[in-house]
């Protein structure tokens, strides 16, 4: 499964951008997934989440503004950030664990995208 993400760049603070990541590859389907972020000389944390039965859940620092959503038939998961602020600048990893060869809970990371907040 190769997850490739898109949609990072430079935005001034109040900003929006929209992430997407879509996942690709053979005999697997999708059980959760996930934005994940680091920024430099933190630890990778997670933003956003959204299961395979449609339930969500945010990091506190991004509730009210940023929102994760799915295209099942896509296999892509979008998150729309608005209301960005310069402490959002990181790299933002998408996540997926999927179940593939009757194997669950198998987890894959996509290569991340710089999102950078300037004030």
């Amino acid at each position: 499964v190769q997850l490739q993400a898109s949609g990072g760049g430079l935005v001034q603070a109040g900003g929006s951008l929209r992430l997407s990541c879509t996942a690709s590859g053979r005999s697997f389907s999708i059980n959760n997934m996930g934005w994940y972020r680091q920024a430099p000389g933190n630890q990778r944390e997670l933003v956003a989440a959204s299961s395979s039965g449609g339930s969500t859940k945010y990091t506190d620092s991004v509730k009210g503004r940023f929102t994760i959503s799915r295209d099942n038939a896509k296999n892509t998961v979008y998150l729309q950030m608005n209301s960005l602020k310069p402490e959002d600048t990181a790299v933002y990893f998408c996540n997926a664990v999927v179940t593939i060869y009757g194997i669950s809970n198998i987890q894959y990371w996509g290569q991340g995208t710089l999102v950078t907040v300037s004030s």
